[in-house]
């Protein structure tokens, strides 16, 4: 007897392997994957800008890197002490204006970088809600906490979601054709917007997501959301807050993640970089002593042979960079 509705998982995917690479951005339902995929030793640029939330400041961002744009003194504003950009997360502020500004550029160049060479861009939409600056009209990425009467806020319809996403996965695509496009929809549930409003934010991000999935071949949808509400409906699948899914629940959808794009060879190297990965958290009793010097000699040894087969593989904490 099944106790649980199951949710079907996409069948006839495209395989994502360790030699791709993948550009993840998104909510912070991104940073949980973006995790998994790191410790799996996957080439990830994650969230360049840090978390955003809406489609409308991802696509701002991804715009921003296609045309390599370089960040001014002017773009940036000043507030509590600290130096900030309203399209980044409050990870890039800073004291120092320059130091800002460094984050920020060096960040961009990676991604200006990255993104020719991507073969998956993973997008993980959080809210069709947003907040735009009242002096120019535009939607910010962050509100760094700044008071609610210097924005408007409203939410995107599905048409303005669309009308925004169009022209830019014509443009990714006509940069990068073997592109893939594979969206989620964050699990997390806003609360700020009231249950409700919560609902019809959701909503709008899937019927968005579905049309483009529609128009555009080389688009995907992967359920992490109807994993959650659906097939995990319990609160014991919920952090403290009841709100952001728990490290069980994001294991489970991960697994479901791995049984959907990955090849039971995929899963045999990623076996592999566990193990590596555990034996690099291991905290030795006595470091510098001969067993010691001696189990770092085997894991070096280990990494080594893991690079002979696969050389895209990197364990800086072990062997530096090719």
């Amino acid at each position: 007897m099944q106790f649980r509705t199951l949710v079907s998982l996409p069948a006839g995917t495209d395989e994502i392997r360790h030699a791709d690479r993948l550009l993840l951005w998104g909510s912070c339902f991104t940073e949980h994957i973006g995790a998994h995929l790191r410790a799996a030793r996957f080439r990830c640029l994650q969230n360049p800008y840090g978390v955003l939330y809406n489609p409308s400041s991802i696509a701002a961002a991804l715009r921003e890197v296609l045309e390599a744009k370089r960040y001014e003194a002017d773009d940036l504003f000043f507030d509590r002490g600290l130096w900030g950009s309203r399209m980044h997360h409050t990870s890039f502020s800073d004291p120092d204006r320059d130091e800002c500004l460094r984050r920020v550029n060096d960040s961009l160049s990676a991604a200006s970088a990255f993104l020719p060479q991507a073969d998956w861009l993973l997008l993980t939409f959080g809210t069709a809600r947003v907040y735009a600056w009242k002096a120019d009209g535009c939607i910010v990425g962050n509100c760094h906490k700044l008071p609610e009467r210097l924005f408007t806020r409203r939410l995107l319809s599905v048409e303005d979601i669309c009308a925004e996403w169009r022209p830019l996965l014509e443009r990714l695509h006509a940069v990068r054709p073997q592109l893939k496009v594979l969206f989620t929809v964050s699990p997390i549930r806003h609360a700020k917007d009231g249950m409700h409003g919560n609902q019809l934010s959701k909503a709008t991000l899937l019927l968005a997501i579905d049309r483009l999935c529609q128009e555009y071949p080389f688009c995907r949808y992967f359920p992490a959301y109807e994993l959650l509400m659906d097939e995990l409906r319990d609160y014991r699948f919920y952090a403290d807050d009841m709100l952001h899914p728990s490290t069980l629940a994001v294991d489970y959808i991960w697994d479901c993640f791995c049984r959907t794009y990955f090849s039971a060879a995929t899963l045999r190297v990623m076996k592999e970089c566990e193990a590596v990965g555990k034996a690099l958290d291991h905290r030795p009793f006595r470091p510098g002593s001969e067993a010691h010097l001696q189990f770092l000699a085997q894991l070096e040894a280990k990494v080594r042979r893991l690079q002979e087969q696969y050389p895209y593989l990197e364990f800086p904490e072990v062997l530096p960079s090719r």
